[in-house]
């Protein structure tokens, strides 16, 4: 199928993470893999069923985040951060983590001259470092708290999900404001700003996000 970005005047292609570039989420194995490599933060995870039980019942995806991220990495240098960071990035067409349909549909997009931004709900931990690798121009993402050289981990930001990633998308347009904006997401969550985009398209969609979208007349696609 033609991509609604596939014309001659530039766009903004506006490209979600989990699940729309990669196969997967990515916070969990970013977290997961610097608890391997630094095994004496274990016996935080005695908070982990403390911190599902908070999500229970107040079902805040930035606060469970927030608690994950403060769990496993709370206090860690920035170095040390950085430097798994860097690690994680780099492994990730090694290990298989990108969708290379999503990247062919990326790669259109670069050679039609559009302005090509990652927004995404997971944290600036790593995310920036993925769009410079996947050379997108801007990255929005969910911010967090250092305190000097050492991680706090509480959100700096509005977890960038849901009704956040609209007001993200009103702001783009004060940024490009001429051109259309044309907006890739997997989840039920993405089609609250991808109504409102120029255009768009759900990817990967599980079966009732799927009807969601048809329901409001986006297209939707399987990205391999």
């Amino acid at each position: 199928m033609n991509t609604p970005g596939a014309r001659h005047d530039p766009c903004v292609a506006l490209f979600d993470l989990d699940g729309t570039l990669t196969w997967r989420d990515t916070l969990l194995p970013f977290l997961a893999g610097y608890l391997i490599r630094h095994p004496q933060h274990l016996w935080a995870l005695w908070r982990l069923l403390p911190m599902l039980a908070a999500y229970v019942a107040q079902r805040d995806r930035g606060a469970l985040k927030s608690r994950a991220i403060r769990m496993v990495m709370g206090g860690a240098s920035r170095a040390s951060v950085d430097a798994w960071a860097e690690v994680f990035v780099d492994s990730l067409q090694s290990r298989h983590m990108l969708r290379p349909a999503a990247l062919a549909a990326l790669g259109a997009h670069r050679a039609s001259g559009d302005h090509l931004v990652l927004m995404s709900a997971s944290p600036d931990l790593y995310v920036p470092r993925i769009g410079r690798l996947l050379e997108f121009e801007r990255t929005l993402c969910t911010e967090v708290i250092w305190r000097g050289d050492r991680l706090d981990g509480h959100l700096k930001t509005p977890n960038r999900y849901g009704e956040e990633k609209l007001r993200c998308l009103a702001w783009l347009r004060t940024q490009y404001p001429a051109l259309r904006i044309v907006a890739y997401g997997n989840s039920a969550s993405d089609l609250i700003h991808m109504q409102q985009a120029d255009g768009a398209v759900l990817v990967n969609g599980s079966p009732g996000a799927r009807r969601r979208a048809a329901g409001v007349g986006i297209p939707t696609a399987e990205w391999h």
